[in-house]
């Protein structure tokens, strides 16, 4: 009877992993964090163009958003994560790309919190390490690509951590590396983040290599083989990384796009990052968490635990983009190393190390995930059925009107003119989900399409530089959506030759005479 009543428990009881799991997405789909996910206006192109691959069932190879380059070549390299986007927005709206967006982000952190309980560590280390690792990663909270291409990357570390970790202890039955290139097939035509896969790669090549030197006999052997494994595996990978649409074109496009120094320097996540803000510090604070881990633990640090704290630590300083995926990784391999290195003091006395035992031995027993699928059941629903539960509304997913000009585009709605809109970058997205194909934008967040030439022309105008008019003339901009505070729209207001068609405390519509 008390056997069959512990087996009913641990059904119904929700491991720390789903309920990370149910308050990320609660919090992401109908709480608080919610609007913050339609923060950035990119999505809004993406949505249009997954309308279009699904509608001609091609991927696109030139672009058809923008007002003077339209019909240029175009690498689309977030082809399927925009075709999948489009058709949960064609039957949910702007409510499923939103839950979408939030159950990949919840699903990241629980397999975090899962990935590290299989590295060994303890539910106190973890959640020591998850929360400044939550906060550091907030910063990137958006309905983007980028998302997908953090569960993928945290999933590709997994399989390379625990196979390396199995050629060591044979009685393990962990994930074998050669799944990696079917997941590559995949990855790269979500989002450009592959390449981080062959950094992971490169990685783990280079501590098994370190390891055949440092080791003999049985040990050797296996770092050897093991190594052996990888090198064929990063080449396999590389292959089926050709498997898109634009084929080594793709590669090339992503080099010359993250080498250009001149568009790494303008565009704001690709900066270092602002440690004037809270994401940002917290980063701070779990790389100082990290560095006292390190110094009590120096002994029980594995040559591949260096190498990814070394990576992670630089590539998070190094740009503000970084900062998620450098946040879990982390989190991750500091939450094992600090467990492992308090491994010898089974019998201390300590009342909490009592009880963080007796939470771990339980966390291993929890594997029925009940409450997260009925979670994500009734997310579904809620999404089906226009944001309402049991008819009441819950969830009414849209665009902020304080931050994207909401008002001035159903202004310009209303007049029926198909004249191109000029705006910031930032907002390009935005009008392109608003107005496409009626209206084109000259310019979005597209910064790779566009390059440099092109953006150092956009920066002369809103920066109001010598030769803005120039540029505005070259393009024939007749209209233009601007903030109303910015000093742009200030310029423009005192220019006798344009007018004040629209104007609301967020947005001025600006149209030449």
């Amino acid at each position: 009877m008390m056997f069959s009543a512990m087996r009913v428990a641990t059904f119904l009881l929700p491991s720390a992993a789903d309920l990370i799991f149910i308050v990320l997405l609660f919090a992401l789909t109908f709480g608080a964090l919610a609007p913050a996910l339609l923060g950035d206006a990119g999505i809004g192109w993406h949505i249009r163009n997954g309308q279009n691959i699904l509608a001609t069932h091609s991927v696109p190879h030139t672009d058809s958003f923008s007002a003077t380059m339209s019909g240029h070549p175009w690498i689309a390299w977030e082809w399927l994560y925009d075709a999948i986007i489009a058709f949960v927005h064609d039957r949910a709206g702007l409510n499923g790309v939103v839950a979408f967006s939030a159950f990949v982000i919840a699903l990241t952190f629980a397999l975090v919190v899962r990935f590290a309980l299989k590295r060994g560590a303890s539910m106190m280390t973890i959640l020591l390490f998850l929360v400044p690792c939550l906060v550091a990663s907030s910063i990137h909270f958006l309905a983007r690509p980028h998302v997908v291409g953090w569960l993928i990357t945290i999933i590709w570390f997994w399989i390379l951590d625990s196979s390396q970790n199995s050629t060591f202890q044979t009685a393990r039955a962990d994930p074998s590396p050669i799944v990696l290139p079917p997941l590559m097939i995949l990855w790269v035509n979500l989002h450009g983040s592959f390449v981080m896969g062959f950094v992971l790669l490169a990685i783990y090549l280079l501590s098994d290599l370190a390891a055949t030197y440092r080791a003999d006999g049985a040990t050797h052997a296996s770092a050897l083989l093991h190594a052996r494994v990888l090198g064929a595996t990063s080449v396999l990978s590389v292959l089926t990384s050709l498997l898109n649409p634009y084929g080594y074109k793709l590669h090339i496009h992503v080099y010359q796009y993250l080498s250009n120094r001149f568009l790494m320097q303008h565009i704001q996540e690709f900066r270092s990052p602002d440690f004037h803000g809270i994401p940002a510090q917290f980063f701070l604070l779990l790389v100082a968490l990290t560095l006292v881990t390190v110094l009590v633990s120096r002994v029980h640090v594995r040559w591949v635990e260096w190498l990814i704290i070394a990576f992670s630590v630089f590539s998070g300083f190094w740009a503000a983009r970084n900062l998620p995926v450098a946040s879990m990784l982390l989190a991750i391999v500091s939450a094992s190393v600090l467990s492992r290195r308090w491994t010898p003091y089974p019998k201390a006395r300590s009342r909490l190390v009592s009880f963080a035992a007796r939470v771990d031995q339980m966390q291993t027993q929890l594997h029925a995930h009940l409450w997260p699928l009925v979670f994500i059941a009734i997310t579904f629903a809620v999404c089906l059925h226009q944001g309402r539960l049991l008819g009441r509304p819950v969830m009414n997913a849209h665009f902020n009107e304080q931050r994207f000009p909401v008002h001035a585009v159903d202004f310009l709605a209303r007049t029926g003119n198909h004249e191109p809109i000029f705006s910031l970058d930032t907002a390009g997205g935005y009008l392109i989900y608003r107005l496409y194909p009626e209206r084109k934008v000259f310019i979005d967040d597209r910064h790779d399409f566009y390059g440099e030439e092109y953006l150092k022309q956009y920066l002369k105008v809103i920066h109001v530089f010598s030769g803005r008019e120039r540029v505005l003339d070259e393009w024939h901009v007749n209209f233009a959506i601007l903030p109303t505070d910015s000093k742009i729209s200030q310029t423009i207001r005192t220019n006798s030759n344009w007018r004040t068609a629209y104007s609301d405390p967020t947005a001025t519509i600006f149209e030449r005479k």
